[in-house]
């Protein structure tokens, strides 16, 4: 089994007609990418759920597990988003570590990511389930309905020059621009997808998973285990929820994601530890 196979598990949404688009071994790819990277990295993460007027539990926790990870292995990270998931995102990882993005227009947008990048100078960016935007300019949940006024336009950031990732995994996220023309093909995918593009894409059932996915080859990479305990992961879901976050299908406060239960994100998460300690990976 792979870390494809792994993440794509309990596909409820048919992102996985997207496989077949992509390298047979694309977290391999992205975590070449990843490694390669020295510095500062910009890991933006936070997705507007409208009928919760709430920022959901898929993407923080695997922003914070990416941003541990790193930072064991001597890189500085800085986490961006915007006002729904900004009070979450500071209390989790420290309110000095947290950039806020406004939400404000394209041209203002332009000016306050140039000005980011030439102040910090990073050498990556990673977006994980972060909505970006579509050809008409608008940001679109997963029922086509407009959430652009809650949702600053980080995807500004990935239109400069720096290296990037995008992970998602319904069509409208950043990163999903590398297969804009293939996703309105796709049943239950959007007809009008994000437009903003990636160097590397990672797709999964649920972003959180993409990541750990990225973190598991990283690992493989790097021969050591940079994955989150299950324990920890759980404590994070649990400790978003309590600050309230939402779950992303369903809109319910709780700790679930994406509708998935805590044991299910927590399989996916041991399969993921198995892969990476089996002496075949590691070898």
């Amino acid at each position: 089994m792979s870390i494809e196979d792994i993440i794509l598990a309990h596909d409820q949404r048919g992102i996985s007609a997207l496989r077949s688009h992509l390298p047979v071994n694309y977290c391999e790819e992205a975590a070449r990418l990843l490694g390669s990277q020295q510095g500062t990295v910009f890991i933006t993460t936070g997705f507007y759920i409208l009928k919760a007027q709430a920022a959901e539990t898929d993407g923080p926790p695997g922003a914070i597990a990416m941003g541990r990870a790193l930072e064991q292995l001597g890189r500085r990270v800085v986490y961006v988003t915007d006002e729904p998931a900004a009070g979450m995102m500071r209390a989790l990882t420290g309110s000095d570590r947290v950039l806020l993005f406004p939400t404000v227009d394209s041209d203002k947008s332009q000016q306050h990511a140039s000005q980011l990048i030439r102040d910090y100078q990073p050498s990556l960016l990673i977006a994980i389930e972060r909505c970006g935007r579509t050809k008409d300019g608008t940001y679109l949940n997963m029922a086509d309905r407009e959430v652009t006024p809650f949702t600053a336009k980080i995807d500004a950031l990935f239109e400069s020059s720096v290296p990037s990732i995008g992970i998602g995994d319904g069509g409208n996220e950043i990163g999903m621009g590398n297969l804009a023309d293939v996703i309105p093909n796709c049943p239950r995918l959007p007809a009008l997808p994000c437009v903003t593009r990636a160097t590397q894409l990672v797709i999964a059932s649920v972003a959180n998973w993409g990541a750990y996915g990225l973190l598991a080859a990283l690992s493989r990479m790097t021969k050591r285990n940079l994955l989150p305990s299950v324990e920890e992961q759980r404590s994070i879901v649990e400790e978003l929820a309590s600050l309230g976050a939402v779950d992303g299908t369903t809109g319910s406060r709780g700790a679930t994601v994406d509708g998935h239960s805590l044991e299910t994100n927590s399989e996916v998460l041991h399969h993921l530890h198995q892969f990476v300690s089996s002496t075949e990976n590691l070898g």
